[in-house]
């Protein structure tokens, strides 16, 4: 028996980008500036800014009037998909509010800038600091003071782009990503729903460059190594050393269930930051919890966006640096923000439950299979793989959308989840509820049947009906393996705050599908769980 580490994902769309770019439009047009800054108007133009390679990109210039010269910078790449017009709304507050002076730009590839989408590569971080250059010589922005910030594709060129570029000082990077592959392929299982609609948003919306078609063609024909190879440079996370080192102020705000670019690996990213630094998690998918303040409407994300910028770019002493820079808000209920020194320090404590043999036995749900505070080994459970069972983790950006706005969990009915193709165990009952709080871990020893073979792993808090709400889940696919021969999985399931009520259990589900993931395992195979004595299967709950 052999052990290997797995490390997780630390990803409609094109209406709600629709959606956002009218509303753009209608903010910047109708919204005015408010009273206290009534002296100090804009004036918005597009632009042509030609990049390093000749490529033409578009771009809005937001120009504050009525104010002195030189201003602070800010440069914000488009999300993908999206045009410049997308941060008009913000933009213009941030230049009438605040007296920067805005250059938001379509990225190379999509709608009305020319050139082929290259996934964040070295060509878009050189635009950016084309986009830089352009600014400093075109308008009275401040060599001095730069910042970078964007939503999704946005917030992760910034960030890029900072470790390549010195003279960016401060960024805000918002439903971004510092980890490709951790996101895209997380635990080598392939996140098959958010691939797709950044590939149909890419295809309708833009110009594939080579890398992008290379990429799609491989997927296509089930080979991810050409993404894979690519990763590492177009994530931020190889390049910490560089942004530390640039010392680089660094705000990066995302939503708990953000199905493109999963909050975990984030949180790794920002604990090897060691400058400047903030982190805001919140309930929310991917970009649904900014979208709103790019328009131009009031946003918690975008209003301390405004502050860290105008602390780190204009030296204001606004407070933003004494306060505790981790910032969260529960996924559910509607609990306050709560503030922390470090990631670490969200968790105060954790329970551990060691997880005795599953039954069968779909009416006694409540004991069917133990969560328990001590070891329980030797055992074994085997089920069917290839159909999904009700325990799921959602849809991409719908699911996250209904618990961000109407507090609406991603649920499954744990009786009837089918016990000859999953793995369920239960917790005790939390008699006065408890704060689920951090990345939740799981051991398993699996016994494959073929050499690819994927399980999904979920943990739900569940009432005494048996009625559930997705807390946390991850994928785990098995490469390589021998048919036959155990396999213990190490994973980290995804960040949470989450508050148990009272009277409540845990319960944790293991079946072989899901919908978001493109899984490994087909329909008549089977995979086997154990418990070993020398590694027995077990679950970790942070609490908080």
């Amino acid at each position: 028996m052999f052990t290997t580490r797995v490390r997780p994902a630390r990803g409609a769309r094109t209406r709600t980008l629709s959606w956002v770019v009218a509303a753009a439009v209608a903010a910047a047009t109708l919204s005015p500036a408010p009273v206290a800054a009534a002296a100090v108007g804009s004036s918005i133009s597009y632009e042509t800014i030609v990049s390093h390679d000749g490529t033409e990109l578009k771009a809005k210039v937001i120009t504050p009037t009525g104010a002195e010269g030189p201003r602070p910078l800010l440069v914000m790449p488009s999300a993908w998909g999206t045009p410049h017009i997308l941060y008009v709304g913000a933009a213009k507050k941030l230049a009438e509010e605040s007296g920067y002076q805005v250059v938001a730009y379509t990225s190379r590839g999509f709608w009305d800038s020319g050139g082929g989408i290259e996934v964040a590569g070295p060509d878009d971080r050189a635009d950016a600091s084309a986009v830089i250059d352009w600014a400093l010589e075109n308008t009275e922005a401040d060599a001095d003071r730069i910042g970078m910030a964007g939503i999704s594709y946005g917030g992760g060129i910034s960030l890029l782009t900072a470790a390549e570029d010195e003279r960016v000082r401060a960024v805000g990077s918002m439903s971004g990503w510092a980890d490709l592959q951790a996101s895209l392929y997380p635990n080598e299982t392939i996140d098959v729903q958010s691939a797709e609609l950044l590939l149909l948003a890419g295809n309708l919306l833009g110009t594939p460059g080579e890398a992008l078609r290379e990429m799609e063609r491989e997927y296509r024909r089930g080979n991810v190594e050409p993404i894979l190879e690519l990763a590492p440079d177009r994530s931020a996370a190889t390049k910490v050393d560089e942004i530390n080192a640039n010392g680089t102020a660094v705000m990066i705000a995302h939503g708990w269930n953000d199905g493109m670019f999963p909050v975990g690996h984030l949180a790794d990213f920002y604990e090897e930051l060691s400058g400047p630094k903030r982190l805001m998690l919140a309930p929310g998918d991917h970009a649904t919890q900014e979208a709103f303040g790019a328009v131009g409407l009031p946003n918690e994300v975008w209003e301390d966006l405004a502050r860290w910028f105008d602390h780190h770019l204009k030296g204001e002493d606004n407070g933003i640096d004494t306060e505790q820079p981790v910032r969260l808000r529960p996924n559910n209920g509607n609990g306050d923000w709560t503030s922390h020194p470090d990631w670490t320090s969200v968790s105060t404590g954790s329970d551990q439950y060691f997880l005795d043999r599953p039954s069968t036995s779909w009416g006694r749900w409540q004991s069917s299979g133990a969560m328990e505070p001590e070891p329980s080994t030797g055992w074994d459970y085997d089920f069917r793989t290839g159909i999904g069972t009700t325990a799921r983790s959602g849809t991409v950006i719908l699911s996250g959308a209904l618990q961000q706005f109407f507090d609406v969990p991603t649920g499954v009915s744990l009786p009837l989840v089918d016990r000859y193709r999953a793995a369920v165990w239960t917790s005790p009952a939390y008699p006065d509820g408890a704060r689920v709080a951090g990345t939740p871990e799981a051991t398993f020893t699996f016994t494959p049947t073929t050499e690819d073979q994927s399980v999904f792993v979920y943990l739900y808090a569940v009432n005494g009906r048996g009625t559930g709400s997705l807390l946390s889940h991850a994928p785990v696919t098995l490469r390589g393996s021998v048919p036959g021969e155990p396999v213990t999985v190490e994973t980290e399931l995804s960040s949470v705050v989450w508050d148990v009520p009272a009277g409540h259990r845990l319960a944790v589900v293991v079946d072989s599908k899901d919908a978001r993931y493109l899984g490994e395992s087909d329909l008549g195979d089977r995979v086997e769980v154990t418990s070993p004595e020398e590694n027995p299967t077990r679950v970790t709950v942070p609490l908080g």
